[in-house]
Formats: C-alpha cells, sequence, structure tokens
C-alpha cells in the first residue's frame, strides 16, 4: 500500500471515530443511560487514536537518514503502544461512570431513537475496524492494525451495551446499566493488555514467525547452488519490515564475482517470498564452515 492510501486510511479513521462518537453521545441524551455514556466515552479513545495512528503512519514512511539508517518502521509500534495505554484509560473512566450510575440508581428512559442510533453506529465502526485489520495484516502495518483491533471492542461493547439496555428497559432492573458498564470496561481494559503486550513484542525486535523462518531456510537451501552452508540466521521484525541477517560459507577460492551472484539469487528469492525483507549476507571462506545450520543443495 503506497503512503497516501494508508495516511488517508488513518484520516478516514479519525473521521468515522467523530460520526460514532456523535451518534452514540445522542443514543445516551435520549436514553439517560450509563452504560451508553460509558460506550461514548470509549469512543473519544477511538479518535485519538486514530489521530496517533496518522501520525505514525506519516512518520514510519519516512526514508533512512543518517540518525535512522535502518528507516522509522518502528515509530508504528509506539503508536500501536499508545492506542493500548489509551484504551487502558478508557477502560478506568467507564468503571467511574458505572460507579456513579450504582450511587445515583438511576434508569434507563426508551427512546427508538437513541436505540436507533447506537445501532447504526456499532454497524458503521464494524464495518471499518474489518477493513483497517485486513488491510494492516495485509501491508504489515502495526499501527493499521492495532486500530482495527481497537475498534472491534468498540462494536463488541456496543453490542453488549445495547442489549443491557434493553433489558434494563423490559425487566425494570436499574442495577443491570451500571453493572453492564462495568463488564464493558473489563472487556476494554483485557483490549488494551494484549494490544501492549503484541506491541512491545515488536520493540523488543521480536524474531520473524516459524513459517516465515521456514521459507527463508528453503530458499537459502535451493537458490545457494555453489556455497556450502549458511549459519547463524537471525530476523527481526520492525513494521512492514524484516530483518534478515546470516553468514554464508563458500569455497575458499571462489572468485569475489560468483560468491555475489549467489548472494543476489538468494536475496532475490527471499524478497519474493517474504515482502519488506532487508537481507544482509556475510560471506565466510570454507574453514569458517560450522557444519550446522543450513546446507545447501
Amino acid at each position: 500500500m503506497d503512503l497516501k492510501r494508508r495516511l488517508w486510511i488513518a484520516f478516514a479513521s479519525i473521521i468515522v471515530g467523530l460520526v460514532v462518537f456523535a451518534l452514540k453521545l445522542g443514543a445516551y441524551w435520549l436514553t439517560g443511560s450509563v452504560a451508553l455514556f460509558s460506550d461514548a466515552l470509549e469512543t473519544t479513545v477511538n479518535i485519538a487514536s486514530s489521530i496517533a495512528t496518522l501520525a505514525a503512519v506519516w512518520f514510519a514512511a519516512k526514508p533512512a537518514d543518517s540518525n535512522h539508517p535502518y528507516g522509522h518502521d518502528k515509530a508504528e509500534y509506539f503508536a500501536a503502544v499508545l492506542v493500548g495505554v489509551m484504551i487502558v484509560l478508557a477502560a478506568l473512566s467507564i468503571f467511574r461512570a458505572a460507579w456513579m450510575g450504582f450511587i445515583s440508581g438511576d434508569s434507563p428512559h426508551y427512546s427508538p431513537a437513541g436505540i436507533a442510533m447506537n445501532v447504526a453506529s456499532a454497524v458503521i465502526i464494524g464495518v471499518w475496524a474489518r477493513y483497517l485489520i485486513w488491510h494492516g495484516k495485509k501491508d504489515r502495518s502495526p499501527a493499521l492494525t492495532a486500530d482495527g483491533k481497537h475498534l472491534m471492542t468498540d462494536v463488541v461493547s456496543s453490542v453488549g451495551v445495547l442489549g443491557g439496555v434493553v433489558l434494563v428497559l423490559i425487566t425494570g432492573w436499574t442495577i443491570l446499566d451500571p453493572a453492564l458498564a462495568v463488564l464493558v470496561g473489563l472487556t476494554v481494559l483485557w483490549s488494551g493488555w494484549e494490544l501492549v503486550k503484541e506491541s512491545v513484542g515488536g520493540l523488543m525486535d521480536e524474531a520473524a514467525s516459524a513459517e516465515v523462518l521456514e521459507k527463508i531456510r528453503l530458499q537459502i537451501a535451493e537458490q545457494g547452488e555453489g556455497a556450502l552452508e549458511a549459519h547463524d540466521l537471525r530476523t527481526r521484525i520492525a513494521g512492514k519490515s524484516t530483518f534478515v541477517d546470516f553468514h554464508l560459507v563458500v569455497p575458499g577460492s571462489m572468485p569475489v564475482e560468483t560468491a555475489h551472484e549467489i548472494c543476489d539469487r538468494i536475496e532475490a528469492a527471499i524478497a519474493q517470498d517474504v515482502p519488506g525483507a532487508r537481507i544482509t549476507i556475510h560471506v565466510e571462506p570454507e574453514h569458517k564452515a560450522k557444519h550446522s545450520g543450513i546446507v545447501v543443495l
């Protein structure tokens, strides 16, 4: 996905967030439900996180420079961590609103327009969340994926809140309204924790998945004809980039040009199998062989 399209998607998330917030706030005003107020409160975090995502996507796309020779891809992880923290803050705010609801004991009142507005907000945010997650995974954008997952928690909370409000109106059990707000807060809190944990893994130079590592090993073995072995394979993930480095052992008498051709062949094959791969190969003479690692076919 080119930068312009990714920026457009991030900006559109802000607009979607504002529309959904307006709908949810209207639903709260019409019903007086604490649970619906909590649902609207969580949406303000969606807007803030979408703004952070827009900034991260723009910054991560900047080319490498003298201060950041490996690029700015990790900026997206910082945004993802920020989103996670904001989710946690939203959960705490929801708990506060729920407590105030327990104290007041106020009951929401029936409003077809309010319920319809909440349903509309859930549909809008659900469609957009799926779109963000699909594009984020397809283009390996942690920030867009994180934003989409965050929005999916909003869908879950909206559906749950709506069901609870309807139940309160049917049964008259006012305690269900703030109780449901607490459940929403717990769901949101868990989502924030999972998101922070996943993002921290990226900041800590987490290795590529077992599936990606197997692809890399296979390409080295198949495309390294003329070499003897490869060892000390290492990978790390940074945004949409996968950094790959390893040692390639070749016969000591092999010309530099021939060794370089082998490296080019391996790099091209890995890059085709692993989009965004950045490969570094250290060529060594045969007496450096460890007789372990990847045997070239």
